[in-house]
């Protein structure tokens, strides 16, 4: 290599899904009202196919051992925001140990929203239940107290104020995708909706 040689340029401009633009803020978008989960009584609950279930209460929960991932996000609305900092418990942590055939699962949230996804796409290192964000608890419009997140995916799959997955055989449509959304949601792929 001669003295000095760089290699090539790089483009300033960060590398982002199709149809996507870079956002500094953080957009609040919801499919319904808010609501109020209080931390002393939420839990978790990872329920089998077979019936099985596993649960944790809030302390419980952030007891378990912790991991601060550093993500991109993008929403289906066509904003992206870079480099965001989460706390949270692996899917790997919370699954470890579960007895299941299954190969889907959908997850549930306080407020009656639901979302489906693969279940190899929650194991890896690859999902959280996210209760920080920036160095503070995660605030209730944002998911709060505590929400799934699933960077690889668009951010509707990141289910806010989830309270439990029910793993099964067979896939099942959550709230967006029975309106038309994308099955899977691969924001590189710009799976948007049904069709797509």
């Amino acid at each position: 290599m001669s003295p000095g040689f760089q290699g090539r340029p790089r483009s300033a401009e960060p590398a982002l899904p199709p149809g996507q633009y870079l956002t500094e803020d953080f957009p609040v978008l919801s499919a319904g009202p808010t609501p109020k989960v209080r931390p002393d009584t939420w839990e978790f609950v990872v329920t089998t196919e077979a019936g099985a279930e596993r649960r944790w209460s809030w302390a419980e929960f952030t007891a378990l051992p912790q991991d601060t991932p550093t993500v991109d996000i993008h929403c289906v609305t066509r904003w992206s925001k870079l480099a965001t900092n989460w706390q949270g418990v692996s899917l790997d942590v919370l699954l470890d140990g579960v007895d299941t055939d299954a190969a889907y699962a959908l997850v549930h949230s306080y407020g009656g929203y639901t979302t489906n996804l693969p279940l190899a796409d929650l194991r890896g290192g690859r999902a959280w239940v996210a209760h920080r964000f920036d160095g503070r608890d995660l605030p209730a419009e944002h998911g709060g107290p505590a929400r799934l997140l699933v960077p690889h995916l668009y951010f509707w799959k990141s289910a806010k104020w989830v309270r439990g997955i029910r793993l099964r055989t067979m896939d099942e449509p959550g709230f967006w995708e029975t309106a038309g959304y994308h099955a899977y949601g691969d924001p590189w792929r710009e799976q948007r909706y049904t069709g797509d």
